[in-house]
């Protein structure tokens, strides 16, 4: 892909340190700040005049990424309550109730600053493989079946007599299947992949799954009672709300790169882009431009250096970016 000749300045690390104190004292003042506050406040701000320019920037990002934030927010406070109750966490009274307040105000600090997400933990719940961001993992199971777990991501694995049962429950994995007579079936999105002898990878994506055989035949049905459709070598179907599409032809050693520390996309939507691209970051990426996040992007980028590929990006589709405090990074 074609870049840029002109690349952005790289900001210093006091311009760095202004920007983090501008959006901690953008936190601080939500709500009713004391008069303390407001004066502390002040005395920060009217110290240095990059320090009015560092404020004023921060309050437009935060009116503009607003939407998308409490969206997020309202999303993971459901998600977590889901893992209270999960938890069987019983009513509390007094000074246990205020301790339960102070962890959750405690979580969603660490939910706004840190990329801890409470939905992961709920998925994970039930996993037995998870790999962190930015984390390729290879496991070997008893059978002698490899699994490798693309960055963020988890499976839970059960092996029984009548079937090897793989159920991925976040991100992609690739499946090296030992040969044998018990059916090796991954579970995903409402949808499964049956084999007893292959390499192949699924998926998760936009409420469904897709499905990239890189050796062998793999048959997937979209949702139970759906007819099956029968994957060979470098062939792919998607599939979603119990409905199979079309099955393509691909390069399955380009669409599963991943594995050798690549992210390999043709004619890819930027907005499919970044989301592979933040299971290698470890905080959010937040895109708030519909037009751009419809752009297609082609091209092959190492997988261990988020913010370069993200340069290289910029150069060519020429999106704004902003980075809040080293986790939130947001593209307009």
């Amino acid at each position: 892909m074609s870049l840029d000749q002109q690349r952005p300045v790289t900001a210093t690390s006091s311009q760095h340190a202004v920007e983090q104190a501008a959006w901690l004292w953008i936190g601080r003042m939500q709500g009713r700040p004391s008069p303390a506050q407001r004066e502390a406040f002040e005395r920060w701000l009217y110290a240095d005049v990059t320090h009015i320019e560092a404020y004023a920037q921060a309050q437009e990002l935060w009116r503009r990424t607003w939407p998308a934030a409490h969206a997020i927010a309202a999303e993971e406070d459901a998600r977590l309550r889901q893992y209270l109750e999960r938890m069987a966490v019983p009513p509390a009274r007094g000074r246990r109730w205020g301790a339960l307040l102070a962890m959750a105000a405690s979580l969603a600090l660490v939910v706004w600053g840190g990329g801890w997400k409470p939905v992961d933990w709920l998925q994970d719940l039930g996993a037995d493989y998870v790999s962190a961001p930015g984390e390729v993992r290879t496991v070997e199971l008893a059978d002698g079946s490899v699994i490798t777990l693309d960055a963020d991501s988890a499976v839970s694995v059960e092996l029984r007599a009548d079937e090897r049962h793989v159920e991925l429950r976040r991100g992609a994995a690739f499946f090296q299947v030992s040969h044998g007579e018990v059916p090796f079936v991954v579970y995903a999105a409402g949808g499964e992949a049956r084999v007893l002898g292959t390499r192949f990878g699924v998926r998760l994506r936009h409420g469904g799954a897709r499905v990239t055989v890189e050796q062998g035949r793999v048959g997937v049905t979209a949702a139970p009672g759906q007819p099956q459709d029968v994957l060979a070598a470098n062939q792919q179907l998607v599939y979603g709300e119990g409905k199979a599409g079309e099955t393509w032809t691909v390069d399955a050693q380009a669409q599963l790169s991943w594995r050798e520390g690549r992210l390999t996309f043709y004619k890819t939507p930027l907005a499919d882009v970044l989301a592979e691209l933040a299971r290698y970051y470890p905080g959010r990426i937040v895109l708030l431009d519909d037009e751009l996040a419809a752009r297609r992007i082609s091209g092959s980028f190492p997988s261990n250096d988020p913010h370069a590929i993200l340069d290289s990006l910029r150069a060519v589709v020429g999106f704004r970016q902003h980075e809040v405090l080293g986790r939130l990074i947001v593209l307009r």
